[in-house]
């Protein structure tokens, strides 16, 4: 096959793309310039795409003997991920740019363009294990699931689970049956300068992890009270973008709680500018609405049993779901209450390791049903 492999100037992405090559793969190394005023050198360990990750890329695919280009992706990245997660909080959720990366650029506009050049797939540095299974229906009689990576320390299947069957038929995660140190300890083998080079995490494109910050110098300071759930106001804030559900720090009560518990955010209110806290009770709940469903494979048919995530590298909990194919929903109630889940979240689903398919959360609360009751 001729392979995109999809170099981000870091160790794993490196390991990656020799790995494609060593399966006798045709090879070319792509970097990613995402930002419109890339910095010559990182800041910390939380950004990328920086100047100084191109090079180290470079220098990858040199060693390697491949082809390497840097493809100029930065307004569709502003566009769909940037301005996107922007409004997103704005409009009072709490997106996941990495799902929105994953979804927009990584597995749609890079793949999209290596389609157009005759490449046949893309390579990335994920953690996450493709397998292929028998399926009659599907053509030539196989179709590919996609599994959790052997490292659960570095499984990255959550943020993959925006893929649909069609991408994923077209992607490879080399990485997916071996663990971090192992993956560190074959780069240095392989004398690629960033064995050792600190992961970038968190939002790349706030290297100093204040998201709160960032926002406000986007959208401007909008100060507005903070709540409990009578309407006794207690504080104000500069801004209800910069608070999420299940937040209990730097919230700004003036006001102590009369019966002196703990307040966390359990809602915000864009059209009022509100923030509302509650006790640590009022955070959980069982019922999740998403929309925006895509699914890894087949869709589910009828009430299915499932692992419900809701973070990068959170729990998984026991769930029964069900989709609607026309709209594009899913409801998934859990068999236990769970805190902190927020509006522009995803949930992802699994069957065992494998990935079934994810959603947006549009709603999260408390269902008036027993647990384990099918929907009527």
């Amino acid at each position: 096959m001729r392979v995109v492999a999809a170099m981000s100037g870091g160790v794993d992405s490196a390991v990656a793309a020799a790995r494609m090559l060593e399966s006798g793969h045709e090879v070319v190394g792509v970097h990613l310039a995402l930002s419109q005023s890339a910095a010559t050198l990182r800041e910390s360990a939380r950004g990328c795409c920086t100047l100084e990750d191109a090079g180290d890329a470079r220098r990858v695919a040199d060693r390697l003997g491949i082809p390497f280009y840097v493809w100029d992706m930065a307004e569709r990245f502003k566009a769909d991920v940037v301005d996107d997660f922007v409004a997103e909080y704005a409009a009072g959720r709490t997106p996941n740019p990495c799902l929105r990366c994953n979804e927009k650029i990584k597995f749609a506009a890079l793949l999209d363009k290596a389609l157009a050049l005759g490449f046949d797939a893309v390579a990335t540095g994920h953690y996450a294990q493709v397998r292929e299974v028998a399926d009659s229906a599907a053509p030539g009689g196989t179709r590919r699931e996609l599994h959790r990576a052997v490292d659960p320390a570095k499984d990255q299947s959550y943020v993959l689970g925006v893929l649909d069957a069609e991408q994923l038929g077209r992607s490879f995660f080399p990485l997916g049956d071996t663990t971090k140190p192992d993956i560190r300890a074959e780069a240095a083998q392989r004398g690629f300068s960033v064995a050792r080079k600190p992961d970038s995490h968190d939002i790349c494109f706030i290297p100093d992890g204040d998201t709160r910050g960032w926002l406000q110098r986007r959208l401007g300071e909008q100060p507005g009270p903070v709540v409990d759930t009578e309407g006794q106001v207690l504080g104000e804030h500069r801004g209800a973008f910069g608070y999420t559900v299940g937040q209990r720090r730097g919230v700004g009560l003036t006001v102590p709680p009369a019966d002196g518990t703990k307040r966390y955010v359990v809602r915000t209110d864009t059209r009022t500018n509100t923030v509302v806290v509650g006790a640590q009770e009022l955070l959980g709940v069982d019922r999740i609405v998403g929309d925006h469903a895509r699914w890894c494979g087949p869709a589910p048919q009828g009430v299915v049993e499932v692992g419900a995530q809701v973070r990068a590298h959170g729990q998984e909990y026991a769930a029964r779901a069900w989709a609607d194919g026309e709209a594009g929903t899913l409801e998934v109630h859990l068999e236990e209450r769970i805190r902190g889940v927020a509006p522009g979240q995803s949930v992802v689903l699994y069957h065992g390791s494998r990935v079934v398919g994810s959603a947006t959360i549009a709603t999260a609360d408390r269902r008036q049903v027993s647990a384990g009751r099918a929907p009527s």
